[in-house]
């Protein structure tokens, strides 16, 4: 028993130092923490013990990642799961501690899936012109898997409990997330918005707990990025939320023109949105899109050459399909004095919102020698 609590001390020790209340060179935390981790394992049979285990060996991936050695974090954060594991069934708060480096473990094996600004490097997954490699895609699923688990988690915990259902809600933003990285946009949106609903009943039974600031700088999050996903999914995949009740009111004007975009008629989108024409057609006409193109001309090098403004520019428009408006590119382009000639290749892609991965395009079309036909994305 004084041995158990002589471990339980320097917990509380590594804890102030992790938490900046007391100091420590890094030289000394990192022997602190070794210490401490080497006294939790004597210790297997003890369920506390095993959950601390599982927190502090987190810390010290955490520490490598931070370290540039991210093979060493993932190593040791797997280590961090299976102890955090046999402690779960224990206690809630052990089960908390799961779940949340659960969550964490995805977020890193999914680093390389996501850009500076944490949103997905490659949204089309499959589709997409430099996708992940096999090894990072591999990386990814693991991640969803994981992410996928933690929910499980949370849900089997009590949901009278504020920070359960916050921590239910959490996870699955964290799981759209991962399913958005591996190009999975329509089950994204629906956990996104599934997590919104979540939130807002948080926000609703309880406007000034704790959680509720997390709640609002969630949906915050939620907002954006379901704004962004709209934008690489299908029309088909947009009917589907819409019948699942998962495409929120608020953002059905840019489900419209999301739609016309890739050249759906406006009868068809009312129909199968279940909207009234008028309503269809007024969305369109107020709820401007930007659509960004860039023209490349293949020079003598074979080098793919970017051509100045106006062939590379942006221009906002309304009720209008991608083809509508790399047609207007391409006449111009084909009449103006930047024209390459025939027989040279050229080639034109345009998006929505911004310029990004060529399979992102809402039109591409190349001109030359055993040249695809011109295809909206």
């Amino acid at each position: 028993m004084a041995e158990r609590e002589a471990v339980l001390r320097l917990d509380g020790q590594w804890a102030r130092v992790r938490a900046g209340a007391a100091h420590a060179e890094p030289a000394e935390r990192e022997r602190l923490l070794d210490e401490l981790i080497g006294a939790l394992r004597t210790h297997p049979e003890d369920p506390e013990c095993t959950a601390l285990l599982g927190l502090r060996l987190a810390d010290r991936a955490a520490l490598r990642f931070a370290d540039g050695d991210r093979a060493g974090a993932l190593a040791t954060i797997e280590e961090a799961l299976r102890s955090s594991e046999r402690a779960a069934a224990y206690s809630p708060d052990f089960a908390r501690w799961y779940a949340r480096g659960l969550i964490n473990h995805g977020v890193w094996l999914a680093w390389p899936l996501s850009d500076g600004a944490r949103l997905p490097r490659h949204p089309l997954g499959r589709t997409a012109t430099g996708g992940p490699s096999a090894v990072e895609r591999a990386a990814g699923e693991r991640a969803r898997d994981l992410t996928r688990t933690a929910v499980g988690v949370w849900a089997g915990l009590d949901q009278r409990d504020p920070v359960n259902r916050s921590g239910l809600a959490q996870a699955k933003v964290f799981l759209g997330d991962r399913l958005a990285e591996l190009g999975s946009a329509e089950d994204a949106v629906a956990w996104a918005v599934d997590a919104e609903a979540d939130f807002r009943q948080l926000l609703l039974a309880d406007p000034g707990a704790a959680e509720s600031e997390d709640a609002e700088e969630a949906l915050d999050h939620i907002g954006r990025q379901l704004e962004l996903r709209l934008r690489y999914l299908a029309f088909d995949s947009l009917v589907s939320l819409r019948a699942r009740r998962l495409l929120p009111e608020r953002l059905l004007p840019q489900a419209v023109v999301a739609a016309r975009i890739q050249g759906v008629a406006e009868s068809e989108i009312a129909a199968r949105l279940h909207l009234g024409a008028e309503q269809v057609h007024t969305m369109l006409e107020v709820t401007p899109w930007l659509a960004v193109w860039r023209v490349e001309v293949r020079g003598p090098d074979g080098q793919w050459n970017v051509q100045g403004h106006p062939w590379h520019s942006t221009t906002e428009v309304r009720n209008r399909t991608a083809e509508d408006v790399a047609s207007d590119v391409v006449r111009g382009f084909a009449g103006s004095a930047d024209y390459p000639g025939d027989g040279v290749p050229w080639r034109l892609r345009l998006w929505w919102h911004e310029e990004g991965d060529p399979a992102g395009a809402r039109f591409r079309l190349v001109v030359g020698p055993d040249a695809a036909p011109g295809t909206p994305s």
